[in-house]
């Protein structure tokens, strides 16, 4: 399938499956069925507590020969609360997956935050029910252990998620290892060109988390409004004779991001990844990127009294 080559010299397929919010009972169906629809590429992270049941349809997958390891691009999440314990987190998450190493390990958030052991992914507030945020580790620390994953044969490529154009620059300033990939909300009400254009100058790819907006999953949890139900990609759809879903998908792949959109329904699996039959005009592009509200959809600030982001 298509893919893109990261900064590490490893290759990247365009469109994956995110897992996040999942079910545990779901995920095997669901991903031995993606993968026979085509899906190379698996966005799972520690904080999504469901390691273990993807790890139980990659074992099946490659036993019943299926797939191949080295077909698959596998991406895993370092949580807030595990920056001082880098390398266990990740060994965590590897024996979860059972994988002896990993395509992609991420900093899920640009914040340490205080241990509640390794692979627990707490978020624990305080009595002001404030985020009760580590300031002794810094994001060079932990940068310099993801680095060292690498070294040890760990992880192939690592890299960076929700961070800003400040925080990206600091990165780059102190890293060894560049960031291949920094994982971002970023859809069509939400399309952060600057930050885009930026890592993209950088040789850092873009994977678009949120790449539908969240759709009705965000509406539920964050009462957001997607940009689904927006009359410009009613209009695009019946124009290409597509799914508003899949010229979104579409939109996100023309502006040269990797996009991991989450679904935990059969028939919406296999729309989601028939994404290369058709291509967009300029005018059509330019007419969705006239529709930017600059509207975040995923705001974990609900959870933790304090927004990261302000």
């Amino acid at each position: 399938m298509a893919a893109i080559t990261l900064n590490s010299g490893f290759k990247m397929p365009l469109v994956g499956l995110g897992v996040w919010r999942m079910d545990g009972k779901d995920v095997k169906n669901l991903l031995i069925n993606a993968i026979k629809i085509g899906y190379r590429h698996f966005d799972c992270a520690a904080e999504y507590k469901n390691e273990a049941e993807v790890g139980e349809a990659l074992a099946e997958a490659f036993q019943t020969g299926l797939v191949k390891r080295e077909d698959l691009f596998i991406t895993s999440k370092l949580w807030n609360s595990d920056h001082g314990h880098v390398l266990e987190a990740c060994k965590d998450s590897m024996k979860k997956l059972r994988l002896d190493y990993l395509d992609l390990y991420l900093v899920h958030f640009p914040i340490a935050t205080r241990h509640t052991g390794v692979g627990s992914c707490g978020s624990v507030k305080g009595v002001d029910g404030v985020l009760d945020i580590d300031t002794t580790i810094s994001l060079e620390t932990t940068w310099q252990a993801m680095e060292e994953l690498v070294s040890k044969g760990l992880v192939r490529s690592i890299g960076i998620s929700n961070f800003d154009i400040f925080l990206t620059r600091d990165c780059l300033a102190y890293s060894k290892v560049k960031p291949a990939v920094n994982q971002i909300e970023t859809h069509p009400y939400f399309q952060r060109d600057c930050l885009v254009k930026f890592c993209q100058k950088h040789g850092i790819f873009i994977t678009a988390h949120t790449p539908l907006g969240g759709a009705v999953a965000n509406t539920e949890m964050f009462g957001s409004k997607s940009c689904l139900d927006d009359p410009v990609f009613k209009d695009l759809a019946e124009k290409y004779k597509k799914t508003v879903a899949q010229v979104v998908l579409r939109w996100g792949i023309q502006r040269n991001t990797v996009v991991i959109p989450k679904t935990s329904k059969p028939n919406r699996l296999e729309e989601n990844f028939k994404v290369f039959d058709f291509e967009l005009s300029k005018e059509d592009m330019d007419q969705i990127k006239s529709i930017d509200r600059k509207y975040r959809t995923n705001q974990p600030a609900i959870f933790w009294g304090i927004d990261l982001y302000a």
